[in-house]
């Protein structure tokens, strides 16, 4: 019921942009009826192949289901550029539009201010001009005589005349017109390279942070993270084997993975406990993991299942220790803050059990998945690291993220009082399986002493 409801909004605000958008291209395009109509069943089509891909699952191939996923997908997200791209250009003319109307009405304000019109005081002040009484006074020039009727020449046999040229757009109307192109230049341009390249444009981000208490022999302690896999529909054997090579390249002494590794299929726990199996080896200290909130939405037993079978230790609201009696730290996990808002038994993040599972006197790096616990966490750990923001996953220009997430929190290092919080931008996507302005990422963290 809750998924329904979400693509119904989904759709609702696809429909309204859609509208939108095919109104200023159908003007821009000068197109007829026909046209209009060939438009409108493109941008339809795009909003209700992205949906059905997603909930079309058994009714068509998984290969068929990507392809409408993708195609859909690059339709209605240059719906959704181009929409948000027109609007300011719309709402740059708008703004022009009336500053010139503004300054016109100033300047007939300050041309009337002497009770006159504009015409009487031009005429007025303009030298040379004869004054009403003195021109009456003057006597009126005598009639002048006919000038005799002379022969005008026959004309010239007549041109054709040239075609008619259609009248130039106005430097105004061109300025418009160039903007709402390159609008939806922009729009489809982008969309196309983020669910053909961008969503596969992997990087490895590596970070030093300090850890107070971190003793001398765990210096340089590298730990790689995942987060945000998404394994499902758009995310299979073909990006498992690059977030392998990508993390043998990182050359970690413990993997962690932050979360959201299952979409919302639990067909695809297999492909998690056999990702997870294959990661192990690459890492002295094997795999760790916490589950995300797509997680639970996908089966949360399903998913734990997978890890442990996979040979990962699995921190939900639990602590382990690293290291060995000449250096440790305490590593810690908790479950997903929407376990908490989904009230399932016994869900949602529990810090002080995880605590309680490892010795106190050990520094503490902590795995949460939704980085927005940072504010109850930073009091007792040095290191939060977390994922399920994406970094904004599409950003043109400006990232929204940074204005709708709590606390700012989007990509990279951020820090409160002395614990610093470390936000992956994910391996996969969800939603529309692209990436603009935030490319896909593993992360390698190096803890230094402090």
């Amino acid at each position: 019921m809750r998924f329904a409801a979400f693509f119904l909004v989904i759709l609702v605000v696809l429909a309204a942009l859609g509208l939108y958008v095919h109104r200023r291209a159908s003007g821009l395009l000068g197109l007829d009826r026909r046209g209009r109509r060939i438009l409108a069943g493109v941008l339809a089509a795009g909003a209700i192949a992205m949906i059905a891909a997603r909930v079309g699952r058994g009714a068509l191939p998984d290969g068929a289901l990507r392809g409408l996923g993708i195609t859909g997908s690059v339709v209605s997200l240059s719906i959704v550029i181009s929409a948000v791209l027109l609007a300011v250009v719309d709402l740059g003319r708008l703004l022009a539009w009336s500053g010139r109307t503004a300054l016109a009405r100033a300047g007939a304000a300050g041309r009337t201010a002497d009770g006159g019109t504009p015409a009487a005081d031009d005429a007025r002040e303009e030298p040379g001009a004869p004054q009403p009484a003195l021109a009456a006074l003057e006597p009126a020039p005598p009639p002048r005589e006919p000038a005799p009727a002379a022969r005008e020449p026959a004309p010239p046999p007549r041109e054709p005349a040239p075609a008619a040229r259609e009248p130039a757009l106005p430097r105004r109307a061109f300025l418009a017109h160039a903007a709402a192109g390159s609008a939806f230049l922009i729009g489809s341009g982008s969309s196309v390279y983020g669910a053909l390249l961008g969503r596969h444009d992997y990087v490895i981000e590596e970070i030093a942070i300090p850890i107070p208490g971190l003793p001398r022999s765990l210096d340089g302690f590298s730990i790689v993270q995942l987060s945000d896999i998404h394994l499902g529909l758009f995310v299979g054997e073909p990006e498992m084997r690059a977030a392998e090579d990508l993390v043998r390249k990182a050359r970690a002494d413990l993997i962690v993975m932050t979360g959201d590794l299952i979409d919302h299929d639990p067909r695809y726990a297999e492909h998690l406990g056999r990702l997870t199996r294959r990661l192990g080896p690459l890492a002295r200290e094997g795999v760790a993991a916490i589950p995300g909130n797509h997680d639970h939405f996908a089966g949360i037993h399903q998913a734990l299942d997978a890890l442990q079978r996979g040979g990962a230790h699995v921190l939900r609201n639990r602590g382990r220790v690293v290291g060995d009696a000449g250096g440790a730290f305490a590593l810690l996990g908790v479950d997903d803050v929407w376990a908490a808002r989904m009230r399932l038994p016994g869900g949602g993040p529990d810090l002080g059990k995880a605590i309680a599972d490892v010795p106190r006197d050990l520094p503490r790096v902590l795995l949460c998945h939704n980085p927005v616990f940072f504010p109850e966490a930073a009091g007792e750990v040095a290191l939060q690291l977390s994922g399920h923001t994406h970094g904004g996953q599409v950003n043109l220009v400006v990232r929204p993220a940074d204005l709708v997430l709590p606390h700012g929190y989007v990509a990279g290092l951020y820090q409160r009082g002395g614990a610093h919080l470390y936000i992956n931008r994910g391996f996969g996507t969800a939603g529309p399986p692209a990436r603009i302005g935030a490319p896909p990422e593993v992360s390698r963290i190096v803890l230094v002493s402090a």
